[in-house]
């Protein structure tokens, strides 16, 4: 069983899709320790919640970033954890904390990349005008939003969309494909080359599914 350590700074609800994964014994693994940056994160109470032993760790109380990742480190390393899960963590990671854990730190974004990295990303695709948005769940590398993609999942934008109802939809798909990817990851399933992150043992999809928006109609 793999032991996760989950980096949060807001509400948590991914880290909570997560729990409710292992508290239904669909995801075998457990969390070792949730990290926050921020001693108000609701993710934290989650955590208690579940008895779940948590961490806080303020950027203010340490020299510099460079010391605030190697502090991140220190406890990941302390609780034995495997893979190290972003779930809303509102701070980018320095070289040495990606070459600490390489291709074992993952993370959820709220757009289709490699459309939209960085922040406010529903905000931005719907003033682009996209027609569709998603999720996606990613390898994280040396650079903001650029590593490996494990999973994504679509959602279409609507005409009446704004950055806020579109971001409620794409939330519900993030905590549908985080659990999975996670899971993917704790079953030795992935394998990534170069770009690519290759699933073993997929059942594979109906490759003559299309999506379109709007909807094509007979004329």
């Amino acid at each position: 069983m793999i032991n996760l350590g989950v980096l949060v700074s807001g509400r948590g609800s991914n880290l909570q899709a997560l729990i409710d994964a292992m508290e239904a014994e669909s995801l075998k693994a457990s969390i070792s320790v949730v990290i926050s940056d921020n001693p108000e994160a609701l993710a934290l109470a989650r955590a208690e919640r579940h008895g779940i032993r948590s961490e806080v760790v303020k950027k203010e109380d340490f020299p510099s970033k460079d010391a605030f990742d190697a502090e991140l480190v220190r406890i990941l390393r302390e609780r034995d954890v495997g893979l190290v899960a972003l779930a809303g963590f509102m701070r980018l990671l320095t070289p040495a904390f990606i070459d600490a854990f390489p291709m074992r730190v993952i993370n959820i974004h709220p757009s289709l990349l490699p459309s939209f990295p960085g922040l406010d990303v529903q905000r931005k695709a719907v003033e682009y005008g996209v027609r569709f948005s998603g999720c996606t769940v990613h390898f994280v590398d040396k650079g903001v939003d650029t590593g490996p993609i494990i999973m994504q999942a679509v959602v279409p934008v609507t005409d009446t969309d704004t950055a806020e109802t579109l971001a409620e939809r794409i939330l519900r798909e993030e905590h549908r494909i985080y659990p999975q990817a996670v899971r993917l990851f704790a079953e030795d399933r992935l394998r990534v080359e170069g770009r690519r992150v290759i699933v073993k043992d997929h059942p594979g999809i109906d490759e003559s599914t299309s999506l379109e928006n709007p909807t094509v109609t007979e004329t």
